[in-house]
């Protein structure tokens, strides 16, 4: 096994990219980058990489088995990180089939792949290899504001067709571990947020729509909480687990920043007041509108990370307004980004309203 390799699917995506862009620059693997370039996955966000001759590209998708087997057989990967994913709830409510193919399917497509590759390997490679599964932490399901964070322990209760083909994503992933003994690990963290995330997530959305004089709409009463990672962060803690993380276990990833949506887009126009004082759209607050809420709507998320933080040592760097003030900085400085990945793919149009 060539130990100077590493496979990421989904490379070419928000989470993936930042990934991507940590491992060339904190270690001297080479990345096989494996993205299908559907919306959210794009060659805008990995041109920062092209000059780099440890990335090497391949369009192409986890569900054909024939080049995941090509790629594996001609690579020799130490890992494989798998972010290949369709990722958003409203797209998941009006349009459930590709999260199965993918989520479902794909993953076990490359699953099957990595089992067979695996079992080729000498029992020293063997020992080494690990495939790490990203997940979230939807699959747990809802929480009220009294009830604890989740926990690895917490059971699956999965309310939308996205969180449901992840839970079912992860339940295959724990089952090569446990049947093969696929030395398998899984992730799940709570909402990330910053550089190269997809305008169609409620950050990226609100400062977009805010740069045109778009309204900015909040979900029903605006008081659904979420748990916010900023991506860096959560890059960091893959890495960890990768590195060090126990085959066969799940690590909680959270950013200890649990805020509701309405809080979010406060704070987001207040910074936006302060980076942009002459935008014609000031106060940016004015903006805020209150639109029908999402079928289903997940009252609450939260994230225990305590077995990561004791066992491995990782906990969340990047506090919540700081990493805030960083991501709307970001946009913008990048809006050419902005512009080039959502023509024709996305035009920050309301998504997943009819159940």
């Amino acid at each position: 096994m060539n130990k100077d390799y590493i496979l990421v699917t989904g490379g070419a995506g928000f989470i993936g990219s930042n990934f991507v862009a940590q491992i060339l620059s904190s270690t001297q693997l080479t990345v096989i980058n494996l993205d299908k370039l559907t919306y959210a996955g794009n060659l805008a966000t990995i041109e920062q990489f092209a000059t780099n001759d440890r990335h090497i590209f391949v369009q192409g998708d986890i569900g054909d088995r024939q080049l995941i087997d090509n790629l594996l057989d001609k690579y020799q990967p130490r890992s494989i990180v798998n972010f290949a994913a369709e990722t958003h709830v409203d797209r998941s409510i009006d349009g459930p089939a590709s999260f199965i193919e993918t989520n479902i399917n794909g993953t076990f497509n490359l699953l099957e792949s990595t089992r067979q590759y695996w079992r080729k390997l000498t029992d020293d490679a063997q020992k080494q290899f690990r495939f790490l599964h990203i997940s979230t932490d939807e699959v747990f399901g809802s929480l009220t504001a009294q009830e604890p964070a989740f926990t690895e322990l917490t059971p699956y209760t999965p309310n939308s067709p996205y969180s449901a083909s992840k839970a079912s994503s992860d339940h295959l992933v724990r089952a090569y571990f446990h049947t093969y003994g696929l030395p398998t690990l899984i992730t799940n963290c709570s909402n990330n947020y910053g550089p190269y995330q997809f305008p169609e997530k409620l950050i990226p959305l609100m400062i977009l729509n805010a740069f045109a004089g778009k309204p900015l709409p909040v979900y029903g009463d605006g008081q659904n909480v979420r748990d916010w990672l900023y991506v860096e962060d959560h890059c960091h803690a893959i890495a960890l687990v990768l590195e060090k993380g126990a085959p066969g276990e799940t690590y909680n990833v959270g950013g200890n920043a649990e805020r509701d949506n309405l809080w979010l887009v406060n704070e987001l126009c207040a910074i936006l007041d302060e980076l942009l004082p002459t935008s014609p759209h000031c106060p940016h607050q004015q903006l805020i509108q209150f639109v029908q809420d999402r079928p289903g709507h997940d009252r609450r998320y939260a994230i225990d990370f305590t077995k990561i933080q004791q066992q491995l040592g990782w906990e969340p760097k990047e506090d919540i307004n700081s990493g805030l003030r960083r991501t709307v900085q970001w946009y913008i400085d990048n809006q050419a980004w902005c512009q080039t990945v959502t023509t024709d793919k996305y035009q920050q149009q309301r998504l997943g309203v009819e159940a």
